[in-house]
Parts: C-alpha cells; structure tokens; sequence
C-alpha cells in the first residue's frame, strides 16, 4: 500500500500530473469498437516511448482511421455472427498479411491462399473476409497468421472481447460477477527488428536473434499507460491502462500474452483469482462455476494465452483501521450480515479500531511525493507542506502492478518503465465511472 509511491522530482511530478489528468477522464469499462461488422487495414506508422524514442510499427487501423498499437479491442455479444474484412496498405515488402481469431471457428473468403488462412496482398485494394460466430463470452486474441514471427513483432495483434448475454458476469454465473473490468495486452519489441523494416530490409531479419528492450500494456510503457485513453500526443496508441476500485469490489483481470515472450504480471496488494483461461471457464462441469479456479500472487501468462482474473481488496488482516482512530476519526463498523465486514465500508472488522502501527515522522522530516495525501488513511486528506503532494484527489491507495521480470520493468534500461503500471483503491463512495 503506498499512499507516497513516488519522491518528489522531475518522475515524480511527471507521474502525478499523469494520474490526475486520467482521473479526470477515467473510464471502468474497456476501451473498443462493438458491433458485428468491422473493416481493417494494415498500416504503418511510428509509436512514442516515454525515454523519447520513436519506434516505426506495423498495425491494423479502424474504417481507414490511422494505425493503431495494439489494434482496435473488437467487443462483441455472445451469439452474434461477425464479419471482419482485412485490407492491406503496408509497403510492398511487408508481403501479405491476414488474421486469426483463436478460439473460434472461421471461414474466410477472398484475397489469396496463405499457410494459415486467406491473406491480403498488399495492394490497398483486395480484401479478404473473416466470419466466425462468437459462440463463447470471454476474453480472446487476433493477430496476424502470416510469418507471424515478424508481423505480431511489427504490431499486427489485438483483443477480443466476447461479452456474455448476463450483464457483468464473465461467463453467465454469478461467481464470474464483477464490477470493473481492465484489459492487460502484454507485448514486447525489439527496435533493431522495426529499424531493419523501415529501410525496407525485411528479408535480412532473422527473427530467432530478436531482443526486446521494450515492453508493453494496451500499447504502451510506464509511466504512459497512466495517460488518458485516447490521448492526442499519442495518436497510434490510444489505450490507456490504469485500473481504479473500491473496498470490497471485484475487479475483472482480462490478460492476453500478445507477443512471443512468457510474462510473469504480479498484482500488488492481494492475490488473484484465475477463473477462465484461453476463453474457456475453469470448471469441472458445464454450470458449476469456476470451482477450478486458481489463487495467485503472480500471474504467469504465455504467448497467445488469455486468462480471466478476479481481484479483490478490502484490507483484511492488515491489522490495523484503514479508515484511522482516534480524535476527528470515529466511526463504527456495522456488519448486520455477519459477513465479518462493514455493510458500507467493507472496513475488515477484526481490524476496526486498532492503531497504524508506525509513527510518521514529523512533516518537516518527510519527503513526499504527489500521489501522498497527507494520511496513511483511506479517503482522508490531511495537511501537507507547500507545493508538496495534492494530487490525490481522493485519498485512494496506489498499488504497483508490474511484470515480475525485473529486465521489463524499463524503458531501454530507464528505469520506471515497461510492463507496469498502478492500481488505485479509492475510498467509498469515489465516483469510478
């Protein structure tokens, strides 16, 4: 729990302007495209990495919109038929592209015959026509089924999301409910590959000597993952990723391993709850819920792999009240159901009333940084010296939510950067559209 992640300077500042630009804006619901027809285009463009590199990328564009990494989130409805046409605009030298859609059954028409499926030649004017029937809610990957090995590293990938026919439940059973969902599309570059494909040097790749050196959530490194979706200084990568939860709420992990590395993701603050993987509910018979499902405190997530997760966090056996004690703190905790809870709070009511167990230095003792309160306690602001801290808007926890890959945790070795970004718990009552 860090309510004062960061020190102040210039990553510090950066980052909390950062948050309090996305607050502002913050959505709980993911980011795509819904419907039953989409038209895609292969295009090419350049992407921005916060160490102020400029990386040349592959990826499939919108109704003829620009490039976009990763490519648009489709959001379908369970049981509707979908049609996906593919153009293809990338320079000749890219060759042919196409799409798969693992976990479905596809018929394509049209274009030319490829190893895997139908596939565009790039001529910016043939298309090639993908129909498949979303016959399972879940959580799904596409990406390019043509030397994959070159074009998924270029760009060419993107999430599915297959939504069920009983609102906010994954998989059509209670135990599958939740109340906000993110998405976590994980991926990786290695910039000498894109060099090579910008000076039209494809044929001299050899793919197996790749080294990533940069590594990716929705298409972007920390700390822009915490930007605003859609920002406009990051036109090709408008996904943002910063999850935000109250006390006693389900949040909804949906992970895909979008690249060739394995990625280890840990959540901070609690374990996870796996409940589905590759589309497909962990259960031991059809209706019985995911009693298959597995606690982690690391999720560890394969190329081509999507897993579901459900997180949690109320506070329990900390040890101490996260809603303070003392003189201007009272409160009680009114658990009526006799769940072990506060009916409002989800305060943990073992831990109702007893002390933070450190004593804060004095205020003139402490380096703060933006994302500090004033308070260890949830919701509360309290006094913080001139120009320090103030921009958490709501008192909430930060928790780091990172690869357990040390290496991935950069930006080319600029540290922080990567495959991390933070979750915050706000206090009751916080406004999470």
């Amino acid at each position: 729990m860090k309510k004062m992640l960061y020190r102040t300077g210039r990553t510090g500042i950066v980052l909390a302007l950062m948050i309090f630009v996305f607050i502002l804006h913050a959505q709980a619901e993911i980011d795509g495209v819904t419907g039953t027809s989409f038209n895609l285009t292969a295009k090419d463009g350049y992407i921005s990495t916060p160490d102020g590199g400029s990386i040349y990328t592959w990826g499939y564009a919108l109704d003829g919109g620009p490039m976009q990494y990763p490519g648009p989130t489709l959001i379908l409805q369970q049981g509707s038929t979908v049609t996906v046409t593919l153009t293809n605009e990338l320079p000749a030298v890219a060759g042919n592209v196409s799409i798969v859609f693992p976990g479905h059954q596809v018929s394509a028409t049209g274009g030319v015959t490829g190893y895997l499926t139908r596939e565009a030649p790039p001529d910016g004017v043939t298309t090639v026509t993908y129909r498949f029937t979303a016959t399972h809610p879940g959580t799904y990957t596409y990406y390019s089924g043509t030397r994959h090995d070159l074009q998924v590293e270029m760009g060419l990938v993107g999430a599915i999301i297959a939504r069920s026919n009983t609102p906010k439940q994954v998989y059509n059973h209670p135990d599958t409910a939740y109340d906000h969902e993110y998405l976590f599309l994980l991926t990786e570059m290695d910039p000498k590959i894109h060099i090579s494909c910008a000076f039209g040097q494809v044929d001299d790749i050899d793919t197996t000597e790749y080294f990533p050196v940069y590594w990716f959530i929705n298409g972007r490194n920390m700390p822009d993952t915490m930007f605003p979706a859609f920002a406009p200084w990051l036109p090709h990568q408008p996904y943002n990723c910063l999850p935000r939860m109250r006390p006693g709420e389900r949040l909804l992990m949906r992970i895909i391993g979008g690249g060739r590395d394995l990625h280890p993701f840990h959540p901070h603050g609690n374990n996870t709850l796996i409940i589905a993987r590759d589309g497909r509910l962990l259960e031991s018979a059809p209706g019985s819920g995911p009693d298959l499902a597995v606690s982690d405190f690391t999720i560890t997530v394969a190329p081509g792999e999507t897993i579901d997760a459900i997180f949690e966090w109320t506070g329990k056996d900390l040890g101490w009240d996260i809603y303070g004690t003392g003189p201007g703190y009272e409160h009680e905790c009114v658990d009526n159901d006799g769940d072990g809870y506060d009916d409002t709070t989800f305060e943990y009511c073992a831990d109702h009333g007893k002390p933070f167990p450190v004593t804060l230095p004095g205020q003139q003792e402490l380096t703060v940084g933006g994302m500090y309160s004033g308070s260890s306690f949830l919701g509360d602001l309290s006094a913080l010296p001139p120009g320090e801290g103030g921009l958490n808007l709501n008192g909430g926890y930060f928790f780091m939510w990172h690869s357990h890959n040390e290496k991935e945790i950069v930006n080319n070795d600029i540290f922080p950067g990567g495959l991390m970004t933070n979750l915050i718990v706000e206090p009751p009552g916080t406004p999470i559209p």
